[in-house]
């Protein structure tokens, strides 16, 4: 790679460097780290390893840590074992522990909680051993699961799991919360027309279709302190269902994101596989700047940031081009969105803010699927 000029990297710092407030959060840049699935928390606890991993990263400059998802206190909110729950004595104690590391080191965290819904991985038995539930028993293909809708009483129990989960992320000291409401999991289930066929209160029309989450917003706000935030993140896409979409318009997408906002959203992670693209005809905004605009709610973007091998100038790579720096630098500038959210960058070099802060462009690790199981 050619030498990056130092107008290039002045820029760089200039906009990233920005600090950013949240309610009562002041994150230092405009850095996430979004949300990825490990399961090396065995037993749902997670452990010395968990905490020196978000740490390090920390320590290296990223603003803000949203966690891995966990899963909230309910029989049916997951299926492995290894992925870390938010319940449980043993549970909390090491996620206080996780909270403890990162502010040592100078950063700020999240946890994401999660339900799973209706998704599980082919066979695998369910952990624990609880039926699969869903707005309407239907797997993201729209057949029929092996699990049910879920009832009155089976929706009242899962908005009090996130309540006190959200509730115990304060209280052991954690700076906000994100709800997980994308990529066809329980909530996107409840959202999106393809598997919400419901014919009472919560199925329909866009907005009775967001009346769940919506639900589950407000008791998450009312569990805990009003300027400690809380976060939806949602998509368009789901997980094999790449062309999904919850709204064709900028109209519909604002039936389903007005009562989110109303109901005590404080920002929005839109989730896109490619950050870049343009998600309605006729404008170049992404998902997140439409979300920004139609609610007026700080926004996150995150869709394959820093996934080339030349970052400052993007490369065409197999597939789709691969967008470099200024892209994205520019819709920072015109704040189309307020942060960035990194994934599989970060995860393959902890150091990845702190290189593209400094301008450091030239040592930044590639990301390799291969070595999953050893990155740390």
């Amino acid at each position: 790679m050619s030498p990056v000029t130092t107008a290039a990297v002045d820029r760089a710092a200039a906009i990233l460097s920005r600090p950013f407030t949240l309610g009562g959060l002041t994150v230092p840049n405009r850095i996430v780290m979004a949300p990825m699935t490990r399961q090396f928390s065995p037993g749902g606890v997670p452990g010395e390893d968990v905490a020196a991993y978000y740490a390090r990263r920390a320590a290296a400059q990223v603003g803000l840590i949203v966690t891995e998802g966990t899963y909230v206190g309910h029989e049916s909110a997951g299926e492995s074992d290894r992925v870390p729950r938010f319940h449980g004595a043993e549970q909390l104690a090491g996620w206080a522990k996780v909270v403890d590391a990162v502010h040592a080191a100078g950063g700020k965290i999240m946890p994401q909680l999660w339900h799973i819904g209706m998704v599980r991985s082919a066979g695998q038995p369910p952990f624990p051993d609880a039926p699969a539930l869903g707005p309407s028993g239907l797997r993201l293909d729209g057949t029929e699961g092996t699990g049910r809708a879920m009832t009155r009483a089976d929706l009242d129990a899962v908005i009090g799991a996130f309540a006190e989960a959200a509730a115990a992320a304060e209280r052991i000291g954690f700076d906000g919360v994100e709800l997980h409401g994308a990529h066809g999991y329980l909530l996107d289930q409840f959202l999106w027309a393809g598997t919400n066929r419901r014919t009472d209160a919560y199925g329909g029309d866009p907005v009775a279709r967001t009346r769940f989450a919506a639900e589950i917003v407000a008791a998450v706000r009312e569990a805990v302190a009003p300027d400690f935030p809380v976060v939806l993140r949602y998509s368009q896409w789901k997980a094999d269902a790449y062309d999904a979409r919850l709204a064709d318009t900028p109209a519909e997408l604002d039936a389903l994101l007005s009562p989110l906002a109303a109901a005590g959203v404080d920002a929005f992670h839109a989730s896109t596989r490619r950050y870049w693209l343009p998600e309605f005809d006729g404008s170049d905004l992404n998902l997140a700047g439409w979300t920004k605009k139609l609610t007026g709610k700080p926004v996150v973007t995150v869709g394959s940031v820093g996934l080339d091998g030349d970052f400052i100038r993007g490369f065409q790579g197999e597939g789709a081009p691969v967008q470099g720096l200024d892209n994205l630098l520019d819709r920072l500038e015109r704040d189309e969105f307020d942060l960035v959210a990194v994934g599989r960058a970060l995860l393959a070099d902890p150091r990845w803010a702190a290189k593209v802060i400094g301008g450091s462009f030239d040592e930044l690790s590639a990301y390799d699927p291969k070595a999953l199981s050893t990155l740390s």
